[in-house]
């Protein structure tokens, strides 16, 4: 779309209200509220969903109790609603790994210190990332080689808007049975899931015996023992939703990995170490804290977490690397472009056109030098400011500003190809993670001396930095076609970071510590990286940084996944990525997320046997992405909400229940007739709305 034939939505000349008090309130309030969302779903899930269309369709909803609202507005509330998302996916998949690496404690990262330096990531990396964006706005989002398809779906919601046709009843209802059902099951009146270890018979391997001439040569055998510990996907509306949205296909793979994990990996290593785990069946031993009996559920859980995980993550890291791999024409083109961008944007005279004005360039280059100063001062503060660790912390801040402005030119390219949410932002963060952890090797920085903390640190900043970009490039490409002001969307913007980074921090601990105390009480691995946070995109920093500069990685068990992501490669699976990271989470989770892709299964065979044409398409793909993002936000919000009651230390089951909680494995049978119920809604509703084939139809692309 070149820009001397192009007409935004509204004119240059027309001035309308856009940057309002009302909107910015609005907007900031769906920032945290969609960020918070998104970090629950992703320390669960590993995995986000993009904020613009939930944003767009709550902001135009709520504008409406207001008279003399326009689009304009509209479009600054999805601009800085959107925002918390892309600083929470910044955060969670690098703060909790400094925990999981074990670089602080769960302590330090509750406290006012842990506070400061989360949020100063946040704040740090997104503002980075916005003055990045700006520098590159006019050139990228002008370029019509680059389709931001989420960017003209979401243009298309405000325009339907216009009509009155924004489906927020539909989002609206969605939410309140995902946390309808959310606060029934946390008081045990539907069970989450369901599990039952069965036994192998205890034998030799055949063949296995050695004997020899010497008594000290004879060998019994190998003797084997174990079995399958089968679990039953987690009754979660979210990983429902998750799975909805992105299909079968890619739900499928992420089920595999978890198929893997514990119909391959699991019970094969158990087979061999049954004997070594035998003598403590029946034991009192200690687990998160509390003296359990051991079991051979609490063996599995055992291998899964220490075994298993490790492999995953080695196949995660191989995942990530043939992604950039086969961008490389991509992401080479963003930085050969992103070069000549700032040239450009150098020597570019201020136009007087409403909808082309950015912040002052002056203003973006001083900034961003002083963003360079107090990156380092932050780099050298996680290094406790020791003389030794001046030249590391230096080196780290020059990583990260060129690094920093290369990702962010690549993501916001990325974006424009492919829309924010198949943005590989974890595996851009991976890189860099990589390369700084090296250069800390080199300089001789150990684990004590702050190597590992400087590395995550540098992560985080890179990933909330072109996290952000990404996203904010996506939303000036939606004011580009609607006839925003770019210059108040960027100030929006740095206002939404600031406030996200400020807020973000609480979601983080309420989640983490409640998870904490629930875990003790139940028995099972809390916090982040635990068998309910499990985090796989932190695990994974956590794991490489504190493997490469702390030297605490079991290679071989990296080397194994490493190798086995190459079979996957070399099979062409579609995302040896989301096999691996369904490796990574707990079967419940997968196989939930799994649930919701065959639920869209359903609905894409019903309109192949109706053969409804496009408009049709579009309309019902709408209805039920508004759906699936609704059972989200409602369980994400549920689910906060008794993570802070954990984290105050409200005992609501005793309160209810007394002790005498339900623990009967037929509530899972309840659970069975939830899913139903939910595939139900997931495939009548949309259905529903096929509509007339000649009538117009939104297009939304996730």
């Amino acid at each position: 779309m070149s820009s001397t034939s192009f007409k935004p939505f509204i004119p240059p000349e027309k001035n309308l209200k856009e940057f309002t008090l009302r909107a910015l309130v609005i907007g900031l309030f769906l920032a945290v509220l969609l960020g918070a969302a998104n970090a629950y779903l992703g320390l669960k899930a590993g995995m986000t969903i993009a904020a613009t269309y939930p944003a767009a369709v709550l902001g135009m909803a709520l504008l409406r109790m207001f008279r003399d609202h326009n689009i304009l507005e509209e479009n600054i509330i999805r601009t800085v609603g959107s925002i918390g998302e892309s600083v929470a996916a910044g955060a969670i998949f690098t703060l909790p790994a400094f925990t999981i690496a074990a670089v602080w404690s769960d302590e330090f990262f509750s406290s006012f210190e842990g506070y400061i330096r989360c949020s100063v990531i946040m704040l740090v990396g997104g503002v980075i990332g916005i003055m990045f964006v700006t520098l590159l706005r006019r050139v990228m989002v002008e370029d019509h080689e680059l389709p931001f398809p989420e960017s003209v779906a979401a243009s298309e919601i405000h325009k339907a808007g216009r009509s009155g046709t924004t489906g927020a009843k539909y989002l609206f209802y969605a939410m309140g049975i995902g946390g309808i059902i959310q606060f029934i099951k946390e008081f045990k009146i539907f069970a989450e899931t369901w599990e039952y270890f069965t036994r192998f018979s205890t034998k030799i391997i055949p063949g296995t015996a050695l004997t020899g001439e010497a008594s000290s040569t004879a060998y019994a055998g190998v003797s084997t023992g174990g079995g399958f510990l089968l679990k039953t996907p987690s009754l979660s509306p979210a990983f429902l939703g998750v799975g909805y949205i992105i299909g079968p296909r890619l739900a499928a793979l992420n089920f595999a990995g978890g198929v893997l994990a514990w119909g391959l990996f699991v019970p094969l290593i158990m087979l061999h170490l049954a004997p070594q785990f035998q003598p403590l069946i029946g034991q009192q031993v200690e687990i998160a804290g509390k003296l359990t009996e051991f079991t051979w559920t609490h063996a599995a859980n055992s291998i899964f977490a220490n075994i298993v995980k490790p492999i995953a993550i080695g196949g995660m890291l191989m995942a990530a690397i043939y992604t950039l791999y086969k961008m490389r024409a991509s992401l080479f083109g963003g930085i050969k472009r992103s070069v000549e961008d700032v040239r450009k944007a150098a020597t570019a005279e201020q136009t007087t056109l409403r909808t082309d004005r950015d912040i002052n360039i002056r203003t973006v280059f001083l900034s961003l030098a002083g963003l360079a100063g107090v990156t380092f001062i932050v780099y050298w503060w996680f290094m406790d400011f020791t003389g030794d660790n001046l030249l590391p912390a230096l080196v780290a801040a020059m990583v990260m500003m060129i690094a920093g402005f290369f990702f962010a030119a690549v993501s916001g390219y990325l974006v424009g190809l492919i829309g924010s949410s198949n943005n590989p932002i974890s595996g851009l963060t991976l890189t860099t993670l990589v390369v700084a952890a090296l250069l800390m090797v080199m300089l001789g920085v150990s684990r004590d001396q702050g190597g590992v903390a400087v590395v995550l640190a540098v992560a985080g900043l890179i990933c909330v930095s072109a996290a952000v970009a990404g996203e904010m490039l996506q939303d000036l490409k939606v004011g580009y076609i609607l006839g925003g002001t770019p210059w108040r969307m960027q100030v929006g913007d740095l206002i939404g970071v600031f406030v996200s980074a400020l807020v973000l921090w609480f979601p983080l601990i309420i989640l983490n510590e409640g998870d904490l105390i629930k875990a003790k009480a139940e028995g099972y691995i809390g916090g982040f990286g635990g068998d309910v946070l499990a985090a796989p995109q932190a695990g994974l920093m956590a794991k490489l940084s504190a493997g490469i500069v702390g030297g605490d990685m079991v290679w071989p068990l990296i080397i194994v996944g490493i190798i086995m992501s190459i079979g996957f490669i070399l099979l062409n699976v579609r995302s040896p990525m989301l096999v691996c990271v369904g490796m990574y989470l707990s079967f419940g989770t997968v196989a939930a997320i799994f649930v919701g892709g065959l639920i869209r299964g359903i609905i894409d065979m019903f309109i192949a046997r109706r053969q409804f044409n496009d408009n049709q398409k579009s309309r019902i793909d709408n209805r039920g992405t508004l759906l699936a993002s609704g059972l989200i936000a409602g369980e994400a919000l549920m689910g906060l909400l008794f993570a802070g009651l954990a984290f105050f230390e409200v005992d609501y089951i005793k309160a209810v229940w007394g002790d005498a909680a339900p623990d009967s494995p037929y509530l899972y049978l309840l659970s069975v007739a939830v899913f139903f119920g939910l595939g139900y809604l997931l495939v009548k509703l949309p259905l529903d709305n096929a509509g007339d084939p000649d009538e117009p139809a939104v297009q939304v692309n996730v």
